[in-house]
This record gives C-alpha cells, structure tokens and sequence, in this order.
C-alpha cells in the first residue's frame, strides 16, 4: 500500500497522535483504522435504504420524504437539546 500526504494544523496532528497514542497505536494506524470503520455518505445512504425497507416488511412503515425530514428535523433538535445539557 502507498503512503500519502495529508496537510493538517499541527495542533489537530497532535491531537489525533495523542489519541492513537492511547489506544497503542501510531498516528498512521490510527488513521488506517478510522478509514476502515468510518462510512462513507453512499454507504450511509445504502444502510438507510436497507433499513426502510426491513421496517417496510416488518410492519408496513413507510415515511414518505415529508415525514422523513420532519423526524430528521426532530432527531436534530433532541441531539443538540442532549448536547446543550
């Protein structure tokens, strides 16, 4: 596998190399391991998909993009309602 170089501030590398540090690792398979269990926006999107449709089959739930952008909505207010506590 080839390297590559990735600009950053010194202060979030140092950031992040303390974290690695804790967890035994160095920065580089800290990193390696972060890109691995991270999703990416169309995986996010595909998991999502196949989570309506197993809801769909088990008991009919089917939000249509109105509902889903109000429970969105509801979810962000409650999540930085949590985070503000």
């Amino acid at each position: 596998m080839s390297d590559a170089n990735i600009r950053i501030p010194a202060d979030a590398r140092d950031r992040l190399a303390e974290i690695a540090a804790g967890e035994g690792l160095s920065l580089r398979a800290y990193l390696a391991r972060l890109a691995e269990t991270l999703l990416t926006p169309a995986e996010r999107a595909e998991r999502a998909d196949k989570a309506r449709a197993v809801l769909r089959e088990w008991n009919g739930y089917d939000p249509d993009q109105d509902e889903q952008s109000e429970l969105d909505a509801e979810l962000d207010r409650r999540m930085a309602e949590a985070g503000a506590m």
